[in-house]
């Protein structure tokens, strides 16, 4: 389905980033590894992607930097000639209620889940555009279209995205490049281990379908946003939740 195709995942060394990245060369992509500097994860993922019989390589880098943005996306075309999806997935969360919330959590959770997602976009965008094609994916939220107590910036960064991936599809379309996100619900992974067991027995009350998610279930989805199957759909929104908003 994706045979020769170049995909670029960040913050793919670990999490839903790296289910992404393991479901996409699954299909044949070649893969572009993203993660910070600091990621003790991005090589072993690498390896366990070359191991599907694709061919995948490590650009470290923080996409805050448009620097950073630039040398992967450069990289990722000296290597492989072309980059054909683009997926958004880097972020972070920082919680707190909004009243006790720092502005440098603020600043810092806008900075990375928001403005790395618009440095990506805008340096991809140029080499799509001479391909006369491509898919970007955003991992949004579903809080981000209803909003959570004690994730102001979170929510916040997400909603911005939604509105970025809508601008981002309208003045790409005629350029044959499509942009879509993904709003995942509860996903089992390591950030929302991080809630509280009150938290999570709230979210689970209010899944229709009765259980978490798990990161194949996003994979899955991107995996269809990033084929052919999807070629006519782009400014989409597609939540990937059991039913927990509907």
């Amino acid at each position: 389905m994706l045979k020769g195709k170049t995909a670029v995942i960040t913050g793919s060394g670990r999490g839903i980033g790296k289910a992404i990245a393991m479901k996409l060369a699954g299909f044949g992509a070649n893969i572009v590894i993203n993660d910070i500097p600091s990621s003790d994860y991005a090589d072993q993922t690498c390896e366990e992607i070359k191991a599907l019989g694709v061919e995948a390589i490590v650009v470290k880098g923080d996409v805050r930097s448009s620097e950073d943005v630039a040398n992967l996306v450069k990289t990722a075309v000296d290597k492989f000639g072309r980059i054909d999806i683009f997926v958004n997935n880097a972020g972070i969360t920082r919680d707190g209620l909004m009243l006790r919330m720092s502005e440098e959590d603020w600043d810092l959770v806008l900075d990375i889940n928001l403005k790395g997602a618009f440095n990506c976009i805008k340096a991809v965008s140029r080499i799509m555009m001479k391909q006369k094609g491509g898919s970007i994916i955003n991992i949004a939220s579903v809080v981000g279209e209803m909003g959570n107590p004690g994730q102001a910036n979170y929510s916040a960064s997400k909603a911005g995205l939604i509105g970025l991936t809508k601008t981002t599809a309208k003045e790409f379309a005629k350029k044959g490049i499509r942009c879509n996100a993904v709003a995942p619900g509860f996903i089992a992974s390591d950030m929302t281990d991080k809630l509280s067991d009150e938290v999570k027995k709230q979210y689970y009350a209010g899944i229709p379908m009765g259980r978490f998610g798990d990161v194949g279930d996003v994979a899955d989805v991107v995996a269809f946003l990033a084929s052919d199957l999807s070629g006519y759909v782009t400014g989409q929104v597609i939540n990937v939740d059991g039913g927990l908003l509907m």
